[in-house]
C-alpha cells in the first residue's frame, strides 16, 4: 500500500559489515525504528541472507534500506562496493523467494560512530558494544530513511536494480521453474 509517495508498513534497516549484519525494523506506521538482531556474515553460504529474507517475510516488510557507507567526502570505497553487492544479492534472494519487496541504498555516513557514542552514553563498555553496535547502526540507518520519507513525502534512497535472477545458492537461474524449486527447498530447510 502506498500513500504520499512512499510505501506504508514495516520497513527494515540493514547495516552490512565484513563480520556482522545488523537488522532493525520499524513499526507498522513507519515512525520508530527498533533493533531486531545481529547476524554473523556468511559470504560463502549466504546463511545471513537466508535469515534476513526470513525476517523480511515474517515481519511482512514493505521496503528494505541497506546502509551505504560512503567516505565523508562522498566518494565510494571497498566497503561501499561490498554494501552495494550485498544489496543486489538481497534483492535477488527476495525475488527468488517470491517476495516483491524493494531494496534501497541509503547514505550511512557516521552511523557506526553515532551508534558507538549512543552505547557509551547508555553505559555499555567497549566489549558489550560489539554485540549490539550493528543493530544500533541499523536502527540509525532506518530511522534516518523513514524520517526523510515523512519529511519529503516521497521515497528516498537509491533503488537497487538486479540484472539477473538467482536461486538461493547464488547460481544464476535459467528459468522460473528453478526459482520455484529453490524456494521450496529453502522453505523445507527453514521448517527443519
Amino acid at each position: 500500500m502506498e500513500t504520499e509517495g512512499y510505501p506504508r508498513g514495516v520497513k527494515i534497516g540493514v547495516d552490512v559489515g565484513m563480520v556482522r549484519v545488523g537488522i532493525a525494523a520499524s513499526d507498522r506506521d513507519g515512525l520508530i525504528a527498533t533493533p531486531v538482531r545481529t547476524l554473523k556474515r556468511d559470504p560463502k553460504k549466504n546463511n545471513d541472507l537466508f535469515l534476513l529474507v526470513r525476517n523480511i517475510r515474517e515481519l511482512a516488510a514493505v521496503e528494505v534500506f541497506v546502509g551505504l557507507p560512503r567516505n565523508m567526502s562522498g566518494t565510494e570505497s571497498a566497503s561501499t562496493a561490498m554494501a552495494r553487492q550485498y544489496a543486489v544479492e538481497l534483492a535477488e534472494a527476495l525475488v527468488a523467494t517470491g517476495l516483491s519487496v524493494p531494496v534501497r541504498l541509503i547514505d550511512e555516513r557516521l552511523t557506526t560512530v553515532s551508534a558507538h557514542r549512543s552505547l557509551r552514553q547508555a553505559g555499555l563498555n567497549s566489549r558489550e558494544h560489539r554485540k549490539v553496535v550493528d543493530q544500533v547502526a541499523a536502527v540509525e540507518i532506518l530511522q534516518h530513511a523513514i524520517d526523510m520519507q515523512r519529511n519529503l513525502e516521497r521515497d528516498v534512497g537509491e533503488p537497487v536494480v538486479h540484472h539477473r535472477r538467482r536461486d538461493l545458492s547464488g547460481s544464476p537461474s535459467a528459468s522460473s521453474e528453478e526459482l520455484d524449486i529453490s524456494h521450496i527447498n529453502w522453505r523445507r530447510e527453514e521448517e527443519q
